[in-house]
């Protein structure tokens, strides 16, 4: 399995059109996306639950970090769910 790791604080516009991209365009192979959100105050966490649900999207699987672990944390903390 193919697995694309986010790591996303207060970028809501570009990680929308990151996932559009990632599904229109999806690999030929099995992959999921995990995206870590370090606690944006942008709605980040929210538009993800709204515009990629679960059900729609059964390969995109979202984590709260519960707060910024910074980039490095985020990554090792996708990197254990992958």
């Amino acid at each position: 399995m193919f697995s694309i790791l986010i790591v996303n604080w207060n970028t809501r516009d570009l990680l929308r059109a990151c996932l559009r991209s990632i599904f229109q365009f999806a690999p030929k192979r099995d992959f999921e996306v995990i995206v870590v959100d370090n606690a944006s105050q942008d709605g980040s966490a929210e538009m993800v639950e709204t515009e990629f649900p679960t059900d729609r999207f059964p390969n995109l699987t979202l984590i709260r970090s519960g707060g910024n672990l910074g980039y490095a944390k985020g990554n090792n903390l996708a990197f254990a769910a992958a």
